[in-house]
């Protein structure tokens, strides 16, 4: 399971003050609120930012950390994720998961090829109008399998599989 999961990207300075506009990639921008720090992904590893000001402007947060105050301190985390910890994530309803968690999980079609064989594995999952759908790396070939109760047959966190229904014309 995933440790650290991305809640938006550092994508330009705001001031001179060392302010940082930050594009969330989280459902709730509000969580900025609540947080008192973030990871920011450096090619050497994860480094701890500390929040000491939060606030909104459009559609980006603005966020000032501990010990940055000047424009140039900031410069060199423009454009790199920004990450909490599992346990600052969103909370889970009953039957959710954490997209994060199911990437590379394996995919196994009830209706195509041999059942008890790996299908394919899933490369991404994003939400459309209306529901989410799967992208599944089949043979070398993306399949798009919506996230239905049509196609999805069972999800499995613990074990990482979806057990699926290739309706027609998806493949």
């Amino acid at each position: 399971m995933v440790e650290h999961f991305r809640v938006g990207y550092i994508a330009n300075t705001h001031g001179i003050k060392g302010d940082a506009k930050v594009y969330p990639t989280t459902e709730d921008v509000n969580r900025f609120k609540k947080l008192k720090k973030v990871y920011v992904k450096t090619k050497n590893g994860l480094e701890t930012l500390e929040i000491t000001k939060v606030s909104m402007i459009k559609n980006m947060v603005l966020l000032h950390f501990k010990g940055i105050d000047d424009i140039n301190d900031l410069l060199k985390y423009k454009g790199l994720d920004l990450l909490v910890d599992r346990e600052d994530a969103i909370p889970l309803e009953e039957g959710e998961f954490y997209i994060a968690d199911m990437i590379g999980a394996k995919v196994y079609a009830d209706n195509y090829g041999d059942p008890s064989e790996v299908f394919g594995t899933v490369k991404d999952i994003f939400p459309t109008g209306a529901n989410l759908v799967m992208t599944v790396d089949h043979e070398g070939k993306e399949v798009l399998i919506p996230m239905i109760d049509q196609c999805v047959l069972e999800k499995n966190v613990e074990e990482c599989y979806f057990r699926v229904h290739i309706m027609d014309g998806l493949m």
